[in-house]
């Protein structure tokens, strides 16, 4: 395989580009799972860093990262995703005890919440991602060996492509209240992917469903490139996410929502810091100071 090839293979993997960042959510995962406050326990993720080359020296135990808790990265960025798992996680429980009957997850990474998750039964879970990266999911998860506690639907494919015929000819049934999240996604699309994704959801949801997503608010991201939380994820690990971002203005989604009958509520994660009692809080040059996410229901009487 020549040089091209192997970082096109990147790309659509994990060992580089976009895909690289499910690693970093994996092993802040993991050192979020072995502290003794953690609020997500996640057996699995320490497998996903370990079998990967891009994060094979990577940290999975808080031992094994000098002062932790003030370690830009591995403690202030790790513990922000902790904090979003957990609230993610509480989201799609609580939606799926008050009717949802399907969950879908665009780009989902190696989450792990079909594997650890206590779901009611008969419900149905759909993951998005590119096959690429699902493979190395399903290679690792084979190995643990690991076990669904729900129906799980893996659905390969590129979101930039028909997303929405690949999950119906998979099974999904519209018919029905689904639980949608699009966790630590929509900021790498392009403006018109994400119009487009709102627009799906909505037709696509019957009445009862719910919606999660992450934004970021600021008109400049490259105002926060010698952030802390930037600066150290370029440095330690060699992945820079401002090159990741898409830098074009962003839709508001959250309008349109409620121009089609959603009701939204936006949140900072320094309010679920302040509700759960851990998690980053504001500083000076805060990378996440634009970071929001979002909840919307299509009530049931819409």
């Amino acid at each position: 395989m020549d040089d091209t090839e192997s970082r096109n293979a990147a790309a659509y993997g994990v060992d580089g580009g976009v895909g690289a960042t499910a690693l970093l959510v994996a092993a802040a995962r993991a050192l979020e799972t072995h502290r003794e406050d953690s609020l997500v326990r996640d057996v699995h993720a320490e497998h996903f860093v370990r079998a990967a080359v891009a994060s094979a020296g990577w940290p999975v135990r808080p031992h094994q990262v000098p002062d932790v808790d003030t370690d830009p990265l591995w403690g202030r960025f790790a513990r922000y995703f902790g904090l979003r798992t957990r609230v993610l996680d509480d989201h799609l429980l609580r939606s799926v005890r008050e009717g949802a009957r399907q969950v879908v997850l665009f780009g989902a990474g190696l989450d792990s919440r079909a594997f650890r998750l206590d779901w009611p039964e008969d419900r149905v879970l759909f993951e998005l991602d590119r096959e690429g990266v699902l493979e190395f999911k399903h290679r690792v998860l084979a190995g643990a060996p690991a076990t669904p506690r729900v129906t799980r639907v893996p659905v390969p494919i590129d979101l930039r492509a028909d997303w929405e015929g690949a999950l119906t000819g998979a099974g999904f049934d519209p018919s029905v209240p689904t639980a949608w999240l699009a966790e630590g996604l929509l900021f790498y699309l392009p403006p018109a992917a994400e119009r487009q994704l709102v627009d799906a959801v909505d037709r696509l949801s019957a009445r009862g469903s719910t919606l999660a997503y992450e934004v970021k608010l600021e008109k400049d991201l490259r105002a926060y490139r010698d952030s802390a939380l930037y600066t150290a994820t370029r440095e330690q690990i060699g992945i820079d996410l401002l090159d990741l971002f898409n830098g074009e203005p962003r839709p508001d989604s959250v309008g349109d929502l409620a121009g089609r009958g959603w009701s939204t509520v936006v949140r900072t994660p320094f309010d679920f810091t302040r509700r759960y009692g851990r998690g980053p809080l504001p500083e000076p040059n805060d990378a996440l100071e634009g970071n929001r996410w979002v909840f919307a229901d299509k009530p049931a009487g819409f």
